[in-house]
């Protein structure tokens, strides 16, 4: 913890990530079906019936900036979780029915740098092949 006052600077208040950050537990909440016209302050509003909401997240286009229909919560305890999910799947929320399960987490995305290691293995045997060396 002392590092991190370092890092960040020592203040009073604690912001929502280091909570998050030094429980190193939190419960993300899937939502989809979201209006294009909810934004992060009412999924945050709606949600925080529930419990203690760390953060709303509506996710945009990088180019339009215009909602892709779903987001995600992350809650303080799994309690809240839980009832957030019975409250709130399939129930309406801006004029839409909403979706509501625990997020998986994105295997997709490597964690850091990619490490370069060269091309591929098959385009070595490839240029082996091809090499004019034998000539």
């Amino acid at each position: 913890m002392a590092a991190i006052r370092r890092i960040v600077g020592y203040t009073n208040s604690v912001s929502p990530f280091l909570l998050n950050f030094r429980r190193a537990i939190s419960f993300k909440l899937f939502i989809g079906g979201l209006s294009f016209h909810t934004t992060e302050k009412t999924l945050s509003e709606a949600f925080s019936n529930y419990g203690q909401v760390i953060e709303a997240k509506v996710v945009t286009d990088r180019v339009s900036e215009k909602s892709k229909g779903y987001g995600f919560v992350t809650f303080a305890s799994q309690d809240e979780a839980e009832n957030a999910i019975a409250e709130m799947n399939e129930k309406a929320l801006n004029g839409r029915v909403v979706f509501v399960d625990y997020a998986k987490p994105d295997t997709k995305r490597s964690m850091g740098m990619p490490i370069a290691r060269g091309p591929p293995e098959v385009l070595n045997k490839q240029e082996i092949i091809d090499s004019p060396q034998d000539m």
